[in-house]
């Protein structure tokens, strides 16, 4: 069975989609969940309290359990961005270099567009190879804000000492 259900953040509206144990999917407010999916916010009480803790400040890594699908190398490629420490981005040529193939910056880059899970999943922590962002599936302005708050909260984090 998919279960989906909708809830606000700072950055708008996202929907999310699961299969009652894992996560599979994370969209913006203009997704449509998929059909004959199943209205209910139950099984991601887990999921929307560490969104919670995340905007807050609180959290800087997911936990949830996450099942996006894709080819494989799609898979290898968001996996691959759960590595990418909070408050920190690389280029999508380093993240080819990580996962093995360095002459594939464009296909991690069309990957990461596909990622399904975003914000859990953070392809927003990849950018261009001179730093410049490009390319987001919930837009620039998005990936600017989310990535201005972990900066944000990792100098905070380091100037506490914590």
């Amino acid at each position: 069975m998919t279960y989906f259900t909708a809830t606000a953040s700072p950055v708008g509206k996202l929907i999310l989609t699961g299969d009652g144990v894992n996560l599979t999917g994370l969209y913006w407010n203009d997704a449509t969940p998929p059909a004959g999916a199943a209205e209910d916010a139950g099984p991601f009480a887990a999921v929307l309290a560490e969104l919670d803790a995340y905007f807050a400040g609180e959290l800087t890594a997911f936990t949830v359990p996450v099942a996006p699908h894709g080819t494989p190398f799609q898979v290898k490629a968001w996996a691959a961005l759960v590595g990418i420490p909070h408050g920190t981005t690389i280029s999508y040529g380093e993240q080819a270099r990580r996962l093995g193939v360095p002459n594939a910056s464009r296909a991690v880059g069309a990957a990461n567009g596909r990622n399904p899970v975003s914000i859990v999943v953070p392809c927003h922590r990849v950018v261009g190879g001179n730093g410049s962002l490009t390319g987001y599936g919930g837009g620039l302005e998005r990936k600017k804000w989310l990535l201005d708050f972990e900066a944000q909260r990792s100098r905070a984090a380091i100037a506490s000492g914590s």
